[in-house]
């Protein structure tokens, strides 16, 4: 979550644009290195009774998806001539001979670009449309449970739709505030010399 509102913060410092893809099927990207097999789906023909398959492609709900696509990700941003972040591994930039950058994150199918180089961004967009499936959501405004909305003031963040929709999962939409029932005249003492005992002994 950090290193989002590093980018967003940069982006508005700049004035650079925010732009979103999302890759369509993304785990099915992933090659499989280990062997893996699962059973036939319920409708699969029946003539393929006790056999099971063996998968080529990483599937969604299988616990070696998420990292065999990122694998597979990170190899086709670096043929691309992007840089890996050694801080954060999902962030990719790219310095151009001009002095231009563009910098991407992702996260699990979600992308987001931000640049001062507008032909480069357009060359990234074929090249990931190229090796992956990828459709453009055009300006960002939704990532990771936050909400992007622009002003000329600046970049305004807000998670409103993700707490309504996790107050919408677990039942507690229609919830009413309570205020707190910590005594605002409850003092903390240092008990370093204090020691805690059973108090059924006194």
């Amino acid at each position: 979550m950090t290193i989002v509102r590093i980018l967003l913060a940069l982006a508005a410092h700049y004035g650079w644009k925010l732009q979103q893809f999302d890759v369509k099927n993304a785990f099915l990207h992933g090659d499989l290195k280990e062997e893996v097999f699962m059973e036939p789906p319920p409708d699969f023909d029946k003539g393929f009774s006790g056999r099971v398959c063996k998968l080529k492609k990483a599937l969604y709900g299988l616990k070696q998806s998420p990292r065999v696509w990122f694998d597979r990700f990170s190899k086709a941003m670096r043929h691309m001539g992007y840089l890996q972040s050694r801080g954060d591994h999902t962030l990719f930039f790219n310095y151009s001979s001009g002095g231009w950058v563009t910098t991407l994150l992702v996260y699990v199918d979600d992308i987001i670009v931000t640049r001062n180089d507008f032909e480069e961004q357009t060359q990234l967009k074929e090249n990931l449309s190229q090796t992956f499936k990828i459709k453009d959501l055009g300006v960002l405004k939704y990532f990771m449970g936050i909400e992007v909305a622009y002003s000329k003031a600046g970049i305004f963040l807000s998670q409103r739709k993700y707490i309504l929709d996790l107050l919408q999962e677990t039942g507690m939409l229609g919830g009413k505030g309570a205020g707190t029932q910590v005594d605002f005249n409850f003092k903390l003492i240092d008990n370093s010399n204090c020691q805690l005992v059973d108090k059924g002994r006194y």
